[in-house]
């Protein structure tokens, strides 16, 4: 597929997102030949920087954080010859008329058309302040060229604020010019879901709630909150990972066939999905990471720039239900937390056991279960029952396991190489639809609603434990336990 010509003007070059995520997504995408002939990258920050100390700062981004660091020094040299920095404080609104005739010269050198993506990587209390001067100084018209906007989370704090923030938006950019991102959609084995349900004869008709038991997804986290004490206290990660990464993975496993690949078919099934979700208070847990038993990690409340008397919750888990005819009476269990033993993101869909006769009334064989893991390995894993080897007549429980990415050093793609290109080719399949970010707010906000009106103080849990007891409570009073697939190995 053709991609136009385009200038990318990245608002927060100086951040952390732009050093570990776009610079290096950017490389490998002109590794690839993904990038067209004519483009151009216009990075915006505060700080005064030269174009040497530009140059070095992508030099040393690439050599930290991009999956490929192997270059070719002449290819390298043209790739950074596209990058040019632009000093900008952005509340200054007349620095946005200087800014219009600079992205003009830009778009003259490197004959872009006039093609823009403004990728906001700054906090999202800018994102209202730079789209309205972007309005106001006539960078963003839709006219004889295209204009796009990519913002990242959060996008807001609860419904009445993203309504706030999506209608400020709106006066400068269509939805459809609108690209908000969440990088979990980015990921290999998040987009290879679509294709293992709707591509295999062998699980499309057992998708629902005749073979299905219920379903889980983790998304674990091994870190505490790392220097961002004032963000996490604001969010909590019921907003920082349920809102969007947990809920949206929800959709993609629970959604109907859409009518057709397109953007809006796919959109339109994901958000019939949310609209259906129901859920009670008893339901939900919430918990915070404490020190770890040997006194070597700090707790929550003692991060810096945390209130010593913190509610805000580092652990979710919860069950949820979807009302219509293909889940109902199946739960959907996500969990979510920082400070637990181990880092990854799975989905175990758990199928219902056999009558209990024949092998069943001799052994208590565990149940059919396919796991689809998204990090750190990138795979599917089925387990089934089978004999195992000798002269007895024991069954033991036998897995196929595919890895995408442990093999044949194979290296995935970065969840950004992907959705920056979707942004160049102006596919917003991957990105998040307003009516999507709306209903994941209503679903959220009732949760945190619970919360706000409970005198009860939030459970403490160890670090490096696996959260709160009533989080295995939550299963284990319906006679199931959290299960736990990694490296093929069943803890």
């Amino acid at each position: 597929m053709r991609i136009d010509p385009f200038s990318l003007v990245i608002f927060g070059a100086t951040g952390d997102l732009t050093q570990r995520k776009l610079y290096p997504a950017l490389y490998n995408l002109c590794r690839e030949n993904l990038l067209p002939e004519n483009y151009s990258v216009v990075a915006i920050g505060r700080r005064e920087k030269s174009q040497e100390q530009l140059e070095a700062d992508i030099r040393n981004a690439v050599k930290q954080f991009s999956r490929e660091n192997h270059h070719d020094e002449a290819q390298f040299g043209e790739f950074l010859s596209r990058f040019s920095y632009y000093q900008l404080e952005f509340n200054d609104s007349q620095g946005y008329s200087r800014l219009k005739t600079y992205l003009e010269e830009q778009e003259e050198i490197w004959h872009t058309e006039g093609n823009r993506i403004f990728f906001l990587a700054v906090a999202p209390e800018y994102f209202p302040v730079i789209s309205d001067e972007l309005h106001n100084h006539g960078m963003a018209t839709n006219e004889r060229s295209w204009q796009r906007l990519v913002v990242e989370k959060p996008f807001g704090q609860n419904l009445p604020s993203a309504i706030a923030l999506n209608n400020d938006v709106r006066k400068t950019f269509a939805e459809e010019n609108i690209y908000r991102i969440d990088h979990y959609l980015g990921k290999e084995m998040a987009q290879n879901i679509m294709v293992i349900r709707f591509a295999n004869t062998l699980f499309e008709p057992l998708w629902n709630n005749r073979y299905i038991d219920h379903v889980q997804i983790s998304l674990a986290e091994t870190i505490g909150v790392e220097g961002r004490g004032p963000y996490y206290e604001q969010a909590g990660a019921l907003r920082d990972m349920v809102q969007n990464h947990a809920l949206q993975l929800l959709t993609l496993i629970a959604m109907e066939p859409p009518v057709s690949l397109d953007t809006e078919s796919v959109r339109d099934e994901k958000v019939k999905v949310l609209r259906s979700l129901k859920i009670r208070e008893q339901d939900v847990v919430r918990g915070q990471y404490g020190p770890d038993r040997e006194g070597k990690l700090l707790g929550y409340r003692q991060e810096d720039r945390v209130s010593p008397q913190s509610q805000t919750e580092t652990f979710v888990a919860l069950k949820t239900t979807i009302h219509n005819f293909r889940w109902a009476g199946v739960p959907f269990y996500l969990r979510t937390g920082k400070r637990l033993p181990q880092k990854y993101t799975e989905i175990v869909i758990s199928f219902k056991s056999l009558p209990g006769v024949l092998y069943f009334e001799q052994e208590d064989l565990g149940p059919n279960v396919l796991v689809i893991r998204l990090q750190p390995d990138e795979g599917i894993y089925l387990q089934f029952n089978a004999k195992r080897p000798g002269t007895h007549s024991l069954i033991q429980p036998v897995s196929m396991d595919f890895c995408q990415n442990c093999h044949n050093g194979f290296n995935s793609p970065e969840a950004y190489e992907r959705l920056l290109y979707d942004v160049m080719r102006g596919d917003s399949t991957l990105f998040t639809r307003w009516d999507e970010v709306e209903y994941s707010w209503k679903f959220v906000d009732q949760i945190a609603q619970w919360w706000d009106t409970t005198t009860e103080p939030i459970p403490i849990y160890p670090s490096q434990t696996w959260g709160p007891r009533a989080s295995a409570e939550l299963l284990k009073k319906e006679g199931r336990d959290w299960l736990r697939f990694m490296e093929t190995e069943v803890f």
